[in-house]
């Protein structure tokens, strides 16, 4: 993984006595895709806003680059571009007129060769020198992305990029994200309430609470300790009374052990002329663990 390119430290947000942010601190890295999740009421929207700097800390620091927002907001800022749910577009305009109207406002020059190259990693193709009130909302999400990533930004913040997506909307999106932190060596930060979808498309998420940091969770790491596993016999009756497990059918059941007691369990099981046919593994998801960290709390 390549070097730090947003780091927060000890970020508070208070608004009058209520404590909206509660020292959160954690760091993201170019190249990577960094999930961002918590339950509605869980601080991630004003994290963001602060990140982006429309609002301002109470007390922490936060730094893009190496930039402190707080004592060089300029140079910060220049080095992010965000998309907060569905882009502002002009419906009437081109895609391309749209990339050069914004490109006319950034702060420093946009060349043609950055916008042709942009349009050429969103995969607009053709679409781009049509109007965009006929743009489906996956290529909208797509010259929005683009839009983000004129000044060559080296952190992109995304809140529900895939929201009203199809499946294959979504799957498009995720593939252009992932080109996109390798590419441009950039790191993209992703706020979804798709977990299913972050699962794929991340290399880590960070979960809070309450405003609070809960767990930092590298997705390509395996995870040790205690996994489901569902094992398939002839039949079932009466192996609840030997061994603790939950009934799924008349052939088969789950228990929830550790690899040496999933072993243990098993040599019980044929000493007792059980008769195993099938042992597969549950893999717990990242849906599995939000829940559990924030005790069904609505995303």
């Amino acid at each position: 993984m390549g070097k730090t390119v947003l780091r927060l430290t000890d970020v508070q947000k208070s608004i009058g006595d209520k404590k909206i942010v509660h020292g959160l601190t954690f760091e993201v890295k170019e190249g990577e895709i960094y999930g961002f999740l918590g339950p509605n009421g869980s601080g991630k929207t004003t994290t963001i806003r602060m990140i982006t700097g429309l609002i301002s800390m109470t007390r922490g620091d936060i730094q893009i680059c190496g930039h402190s927002i707080a004592t060089e907001r300029e140079k910060a800022l220049m080095n992010i571009g965000a998309i907060v749910e569905n882009p502002e577009l002009y419906g009437y305009m081109t895609g391309r007129q749209n990339l050069m109207h914004f490109a006319n406002m950034a702060n420093h020059k946009v060349s043609k060769a950055r916008i042709d190259e942009i349009v050429q990693l969103v995969d607009l193709g053709e679409s781009i020198h049509a109007p965009v009130k006929n743009y489906s909302l996956g290529m909208k999400q797509r010259l929005g992305i683009a839009q983000a990533l004129l000044h060559q930004p080296k952190v992109l913040i995304l809140d529900e990029p895939t929201n009203g997506l199809d499946p294959a909307g979504i799957r498009k999106i995720r593939e252009y994200l992932r080109e996109l932190a390798q590419k441009e060596k950039i790191a993209v930060i992703v706020s979804s309430h798709l977990l299913s979808e972050i699962e794929l498309m991340c290399d880590r998420v960070l979960i809070i609470n309450k405003g609070t940091f809960i767990k930092e969770h590298n997705l390509h790491e395996k995870q040790a300790g205690e996994h489901r596993v569902q094992i398939k016999t002839k039949q079932t009756e009466g192996i609840d009374e030997l061994i603790d497990c939950r009934i799924i059918s008349d052939t088969s059941f789950e228990v929830t052990a550790d690899e040496v007691e999933v072993a243990a369990i098993i040599a019980k099981l044929v000493s007792h002329n059980i008769a195993i046919y099938e042992v597969i593994p549950k893999q717990k998801t990242l849906e599995d663990e939000f829940l559990a960290i924030t005790k069904g709390a609505t995303s």
